[in-house]
């Protein structure tokens, strides 16, 4: 079996097209922001582990970051309609059966992160009811240790004020993302291996989202 290939931004027009208008439409309606791009490796497997405040954020992260593609999980369900199953397949989206421990999705995107590809992970696993930032699922321990990738955390900002879940109309709410220092691999491995720590990789990384949250305003990273 031949090795996939990380994904490039010129061999994704349709991505690169999509994020372009995302990042034009983010900028002028809710002033998007970005801070901590510098900390994002331009190549490489890497996990992105953000919170979910919002059906935005997936858009504000592809809008955030042109260097290169972000792949994201999905619901299969958005594959069912022509246009759905075009768009979806060309972004990079990696279809998951919600709800019952799709192992074939997750060993997918395991093996996108062996190949070099950046995949955009939530560990909380749905959208936050309140804003707050809500527990972590399991997986993303699973995912660290099998793919022995790095995790860029980032928390986004405004999307839940922005576009709530039940919410018709995007308001014109300022939006900002963080993206903080990557966690290694060593660091992860200092916390154990095995299942045992899987639990404590994902506390680490929702303790580095939440440390992001509790930064104070800085200016704006092009």
């Amino acid at each position: 079996m031949s090795k996939t290939r990380a994904e490039t931004m010129a061999g994704m027009p349709v991505y690169r097209v999509s994020t372009l208008l995302f990042n034009f439409y983010f900028r002028l309606w809710n002033r998007l922001q970005v801070r901590g791009v510098e900390h994002v490796p331009e190549t490489g497997g890497m996990l992105l582990a953000t919170n979910h405040a919002s059906f935005l954020d997936p858009a504000i992260i592809g809008a955030s970051l042109r260097a290169r593609p972000i792949l994201f999980l999905a619901r299969d369900s958005l594959w069912k309609s022509r246009f759905g199953k075009w768009w979806m397949d060309r972004v990079g989206c990696i279809p998951v059966s919600r709800g019952t421990g799709d192992m074939r999705a997750l060993r997918k995107m395991i093996e996108r992160l062996k190949n070099g590809s950046c995949v955009a992970l939530f560990p909380e696993g749905t959208r936050t009811e309140d804003g707050e930032i809500q527990d972590a699922k399991g997986g993303a321990g699973f995912i660290v240790e099998k793919s022995g990738c790095s995790v860029v955390p980032a928390y986004i900002d405004g999307t839940y004020k922005a576009h709530p879940k039940g919410a018709r109309w995007i308001k014109p709410v300022k939006i900002t993302i963080i993206y903080g220092a990557p966690i290694t691999p060593e660091e992860f491995a200092a916390l154990g291996t095995g299942r045992e720590a899987y639990d404590k990789y994902t506390t680490l990384i929702m303790q580095r989202i939440a440390q992001l949250k509790a930064e104070p305003s800085q200016p704006t990273r092009r």
